[in-house]
């Protein structure tokens, strides 16, 4: 990226953006961070001197083409609150709009794998159908829609990498991470069940060097690609290994599809999780032989090593937020 122009990072306050920002850093290049908040965007990324940091409006075009002035790889990693997903396309759309009409060249949208619905096979690859059965599945697969048709229109070109769930220092929107603080703290686990069928992660800090590779390679835009994890696990084993980490015998709870139904009455989050429950009783495990044959080797942390840094993370986070600084003399 660094030979192909700038490369902005839109929605780069998240677990991916960060490793993104991470895999940039260890390349030598400058990039550009897009968020609502200079303040948050500061207190991350102002530290770095090539970081140039851009506020926008994803409501406001003008805001929009604003910050994707002189970009030349725009790599889309905005969220939204899981209860506005019908604004997935729709920011999409916008982006799109205002990225096209600044010359942006290319478009990396970092998905997931809602779109594709149910599994079919049991091993999902990029040409399994997209026949979403969620209300969520169909807003990402519009959004996936509006990015291939722009690239299919040849106005940009266009990617997407789609990843299944995700977990690592730092990421606390993740099934395990209460796992790993009832670790640390030597309560009990509580987890969405069922724990026991096959499940595959990604360790965030893997995530980055894998985009950075896919926005510099001119051979993968124009179709999707799946991101693994690095092998087919259970959230029981995860949390297991957690305990053991730490020496303690692993203490858990899982709520099933009724329970977090019932909890949903005054949990808006766990309320809204209850239709993506498909992915816990029916394995979506992908299979990501296309991307490793046009990247090459794609590094994959072992659970064990992942859980163990995550821990370690925890630790030094929670050290440093109860230490006290010490008077200057």
């Amino acid at each position: 990226m660094s030979e192909q122009g700038k490369v902005a990072l839109f929605g780069a306050s998240g677990a991916i953006g960060h490793s993104v920002v991470q895999a940039l850093r260890a390349q030598g290049r400058s990039y550009r961070v897009v968020g609502r908040s200079r303040s948050s965007l500061q207190r991350e990324f102002g530290a770095d001197p090539r970081a140039e940091i851009v506020t926008w409006n994803p409501e406001d075009l003008a805001s929009v083409r604003e910050a994707a002035r002189g970009v030349s790889t725009l790599i889309y990693m905005v969220g939204v609150p899981y209860t506005d997903f019908h604004l997935h396309p729709v920011l999409m759309r916008r982006t799109l709009e205002g990225a096209i009409a600044e010359g942006v060249q290319r478009l990396v949208l970092i998905g997931t794998l809602y779109s594709f619905g149910r599994p079919r096979t049991e091993r999902v690859t990029e040409e399994h159908p997209r026949e979403p059965h969620t209300y969520k599945g169909r807003m990402r697969k519009e959004q996936e829609d509006v990015v291939l048709e722009a690239g299919a229109s040849g106005a940009i070109q266009t990617t997407i990498l789609r990843l299944p769930d995700f977990y690592g220092p730092g990421v606390e929107r993740s099934f395990l991470h209460g796992a790993f603080r009832a670790a640390l703290d030597g309560k009990r686990a509580q987890l969405i069940g069922p724990i026991d069928p096959p499940h595959e992660f990604v360790y965030v800090p893997d995530v980055g060097p894998v985009v950075t590779a896919l926005a510099d390679e001119p051979r993968a835009y124009g179709r999707t690609w799946n991101l693994g994890g690095a092998g087919v696990t259970t959230q029981r084993k995860q949390v297991e290994q957690m305990f053991a980490e730490v020496g303690r015998r692993p203490k858990l709870m899982a709520l099933n599809r009724t329970l977090l139904r019932v909890l949903g009455l005054v949990d808006p989050m766990l309320r809204e999780l209850v239709e993506m429950h498909y992915l816990l009783t029916t394995p979506l495990i992908v299979d990501d032989s296309a991307l490793r044959g046009l990247l090459g080797e794609v590094h994959k942390t072992p659970y064990e090593e992942g859980i163990r840094r995550t821990l370690e993370a925890m630790r030094a986070s929670d050290a440093a937020a109860h230490s006290v600084p010490s008077l200057a003399s």
